[in-house]
């Protein structure tokens, strides 16, 4: 049952209430149009209570260890007084559409503490696996108060660049002793990050993780920086000893007070706002495209036209966006 008045959703995000939240984020991600014109409303009044929590994106390379790290790091936020959310974007089902990882049984002690709170949200077969309103979701949880929200990405395709658009620190976790250090890097993840951690630095790897993180900050020096005021720095870590945790944190917290010293900042989330709404506006074009009704009576002849080479490509994209102008 979803309530109808603005003011529940509100009311109940700004008082912290985890059941609303949590109602209100199921609003905001549902298809339905009324829902979606609800949802939509409820954003936009809570948005004057949103902008003070630092936002943190976190992508890796698979079998890195990313839920164990973002669980030591919460848990470790969380001792300090923060209030952290983790919107852990999974992969979807091809069937039903649904979550096939479960975040919050792979994050057993983050998931139970009292200042957390971990919302999985299937990708919904968004491009690069990032669930189509997590933008939306990120400003409700600082709206209900808090002070750092973590994406986690599944790390595949562009999810990488669309979660580094809307956080303020990108930080990429890579791992040691699984051969040539630097094979396998991608030239364009690195030009997005803000932090590369080694992480499962412990043990017999301490001396791995040591090596890869130099070869890691020479791959780094011969990219430009994005800003003139920061330069990426290569960590190493351990989810499990908790070694260079700490360290991780006060990374992101110098990061931050550099830029926003500069204004770079504020200048950063003006510019990701603004890329947020052309998004919205693609989004919506496609959509507006497959629910006409001219284009669905002549999509598969002409999609069919197309496969058998009896019309080109252009001439049929020419001809469906035409029946979107003039439907007669």
């Amino acid at each position: 049952m979803v309530a109808k008045d603005t003011d529940f959703y509100t009311d109940g995000v700004r008082s912290g209430n985890r059941r609303i939240l949590a109602k209100t984020i199921t609003l905001i991600e549902s298809a339905h149009p009324a829902h979606r014109q609800l949802g939509r409303t409820v954003v936009d009044r809570l948005l004057p209570d949103t902008g003070k929590a630092v936002r943190l994106g976190i992508t890796g390379v698979p079998g890195v260890g990313k839920s164990t790290f973002i669980e030591s790091f919460g848990m470790m936020l969380v001792e300090k007084g923060h209030q952290v959310a983790v919107l852990a974007v999974d992969p979807s089902s091809t069937r039903s559409g649904g979550s096939v990882m479960a975040d919050k049984t792979r994050m057993e002690k983050l998931s139970v503490a009292p200042g957390a709170f971990i919302r999985p949200s299937p990708s919904g077969g968004t491009l690069g696996g990032v669930a189509r309103m997590t933008r939306e979701t990120l400003l409700v949880c600082e709206a209900a108060g808090f002070d750092v929200v973590i994406v986690e990405t599944v790390g595949v395709g562009q999810s990488e660049t669309t979660v580094a658009s809307m956080v303020d620190f990108f930080l990429v976790l890579m791992l040691a002793g699984a051969g040539d250090e630097l094979q396998g890097i991608k030239k364009g993840v690195l030009e997005l990050a803000d932090g590369v951690a080694i992480n499962k630095a412990d043990g017999d790897n301490i001396e791995k993780a040591e090596m890869a993180r130099r070869s890691y900050e020479m791959a780094l020096h011969l990219l430009n920086p994005a800003t003139p005021n920061w330069s990426p720095p290569v960590l190493t870590c351990s989810a499990l000893t908790l070694a260079g945790v700490d360290q991780l944190w006060e990374t992101v917290q110098d990061h931050r007070r550099r830029l926003s010293a500069s204004g770079e900042l504020d200048q950063k989330r003006s510019s990701q706002a603004l890329a947020w709404m052309w998004s919205r506006i693609e989004d919506g074009l496609k959509e507006r495209f497959f629910s006409n009704p001219a284009i669905k009576a002549r999509l598969r002849h002409i999609e069919a036209s197309v496969r058998r080479g009896e019309l080109s490509a252009t001439i049929g994209a020419e001809t469906l966006l035409f029946l979107l102008d003039n439907p007669g």
